[in-house]
């Protein structure tokens, strides 16, 4: 049976949506970005502290005064780990994403409510959405959106958005039809029906379907997190591709108690707003005995009122904002003046030290600098769409062929940095009669039958696929293992220590072959091609935004001994204090910096000058 071109056929529909309707992608972008921008604006202005209160005095309202002290300690927390900004933003995608869900979810439960025709079609197609991995939903995004927190959110709106209809549906078909006829029978419009009976009585489904959308929103954030969308899922995602286990438990306890919060508020609003809700809790406060602090809810106008005072006192007391920013460095020329630069990077060790060092020298001259780590192909689209600046670490011409071919026309390539490199797999040398690639046949049932590899979308990866194990009929034998870079130098490190054979790939330079003692294996047949260069790519047109930083991207080289004992001494400072590493190490290593990004002189006389004349005017 020949094959069928489905996935030709959904490739030309892509291409034909990207060239006739790229102004309907902009709009919606722009439309869902100011959204995003508006809400994280709001949410991020209050103190933590005073944020806190004003969601525990929510919770004491709606669910009595355990749940906001709970509320209280739990947000408390967030900001005690110190992910307060990426909780928020976490928080806002969430909001956007299920604002616009019930935009659209709502509107159409009702329509199918009230034809059997449309919930007949609708049916199958939310079926479809809700079964369809989540992750697929990325693809398109990125494709149409670019990176960033729009294709996240556009994904966790199509995820999200079936419960939303289903139970908006359900809701109103389950209020009483003889209700409905005596309505009617009264002369009641159809639109009062629908608005005096049908909606309030289908209110406590249609909350439990606002509670599953934003559930499930919730769950989306980590994968949202794989295309640039920050919050807590891309600290998620940073933690999984550098094995980091603290920042991991911290960032996913945060989105436990923000999945809790939203969980129980969104519960005890439906009761609130429902009248059979509200019902049922009068009776409860009228059975209770006596007055309890514990089960005591303020009325409304008293938790409002309790919001407007904490918001005066932290007016009064400052506390709303922050202190600008200090963006001079002393004894560096501030050329920058402020500027936005972004940089993405991949998971790999010589990407991560040269990201971050690229991070403090331009902060050190005065630029603001975003630093986020994507996966390879989300990182080419996002500099090919223009929307992120540049990475340092494409390897060319061989790894990294496959997405030079595909967006070379829309990047620059300002040179390598580092060559030449080499790719390879490689065993602990401990297993002496293993030299070669060839040597590997016949042996995989010592390796369980398996290459443990690194993130998918890797050009080695690629390559290993489809030239490397068939080229010497290893495909049959091992199942190349999909994964990321730190998980398989944690089981490199885990098998290196208990003498187990293991078989990884790898690359040269890498800080692993001086903490291990490790064989390269031998590639006779050349099918690895001739070493690449570490290039780096920037999008279109950066050059002429960044003349000096182009510059100094261009003239950029290191050497062997400079960029291992880097990776070594991000490796030894721990994961999450890449900056903080490089720092170190260009103290260890003085006027590097200075000679990586030199300032024209003329350019430092001007600053000297203006801080003396500041310094004048100071005193005078």
């Amino acid at each position: 049976m020949s094959r069928l071109p489905l996935g030709d056929w959904v490739d030309s529909a892509v291409d034909w949506l990207q060239t006739h309707l790229a102004w309907l992608f902009d709009a919606i972008s722009t439309v869902v970005g100011g959204m995003f921008d508006g809400i994280a604006a709001v949410l991020s202005a209050p103190h933590p502290l005073l944020f806190a209160g004003i969601v525990a005095i929510i919770a004491w309202w709606l669910r009595g005064l355990p749940a906001g002290l709970l509320a209280f300690a739990g947000f408390t927390l967030i900001d005690s780990v110190e992910l307060w900004a990426e909780a928020m933003d976490t928080l806002t995608l969430v909001l956007v994403a299920t604002l616009v869900t019930l935009a659209i979810a709502v509107p159409l439960g009702i329509w199918s409510s009230r034809s059997k025709t449309v919930s007949a079609i609708i049916r199958p197609v939310l079926d479809f959405m809700q079964t369809m991995p989540a992750m697929v939903y990325l693809i398109p995004g990125v494709i149409f959106f670019g990176v960033g927190v729009v294709p996240g959110i556009i994904a966790t709106i199509i995820f999200a958005l079936p419960p939303g209809v289903r139970m908006t549906e359900l809701g109103i078909r389950q209020v009483d039809g003889e209700l409905v006829e005596a309505a009617e029978a009264f002369g009641t419009t159809s639109r009062n029906t629908l608005l005096r009976i049908q909606l309030p009585l289908a209110l406590p489904t249609i909350m439990a379907g606002i509670n599953q959308v934003i559930m499930l929103g919730l769950s989306m954030v980590v994968i949202a997190g794989m295309v640039g969308g920050g919050g807590l899922g891309g600290s998620v995602y940073r933690a999984i591709g550098n094995i980091d286990v603290g920042l991991g438990f911290e960032a996913g306890i945060s989105i436990v108690i923000l999945a809790m919060y939203l969980d129980r508020m969104t519960g005890a609003l439906g009761r609130e707003v429902s009248p059979l809700g509200r019902r049922a809790a009068a009776k409860a406060q009228a059975a209770a005995e006596g007055w309890k602090i514990w089960t005591y809810r303020p009325q409304p106008v008293v938790a409002v009122a309790g919001i407007v005072a904490l918001a005066l006192v932290a007016g009064g007391m400052g506390v709303f904002g922050g202190s600008a920013k200090d963006t001079t460095a002393s004894g560096t020329a501030q050329i920058g003046a402020g500027k936005k630069v972004s940089i993405g990077y991949i998971p790999w060790d010589e990407g991560i030290a040269s990201t971050y060092l690229w991070k403090e020298m331009l902060e050190r001259r005065g630029f603001e600098v975003d630093v986020t780590q994507y996966e390879a192909g989300s990182l080419y689209t996002g500099m090919a769409n223009g929307q992120i600046d540049f990475q340092t670490d494409s390897w060319l011409p061989v790894t990294h062929a496959s997405y030079w071919e595909k967006y070379q026309d829309r990047l620059d390539d300002l040179g390598a940095w580092y060559a030449p490199t080499s790719l390879e797999l490689a065993v602990p040398a401990y297993m002496k009669d293993i030299k070669s690639m060839e040597d590997l046949k016949g042996r995989a049932s010592e390796f369980k039958g398996r290459i443990v590899g690194i993130e998918p979308s890797a050009g080695e990866m690629g390559l290993l696929k489809s030239k490397l194990l068939p080229g010497y009929g290893l495909d049959k034998e091992y199942k190349l293992i999909d994964g990321s870079t730190q998980s398989m130098l944690a089981e490199l490190k885990r098998a290196y220590a208990k003498k187990e054979p293991i078989v990884v790939p790898l690359w040269s330079p890498h800080w692993a072959y001086n903490e291990y003692d490790l064989t390269k294996l031998a590639d006779p047949k050349k099918l690895w091609g001739e070493g690449d260069g570490v290039h780096t790519l920037s999008r279109k047109g950066f050059a002429k935004d960044q003349p000096e930083v182009a510059q100094w991207l261009k003239s950029f080289k290191m050497t062997e001994k400079q960029l291992t004992s880097l990776e070594a001494e991000i490796q030894k400072t721990g994961a999450g204090k890449e900056q903080e590493a490089v720092r170190i190490w260009l103290e260890a290593n003085p006027g590097v910096a200075d000679k990586w990004t030199p300032v024209p002189e003329g350019a430092e006389n001007a600053q000297t000058a203006g801080a003396q004349q500041v310094a004048a005017g100071g005193r005078s």
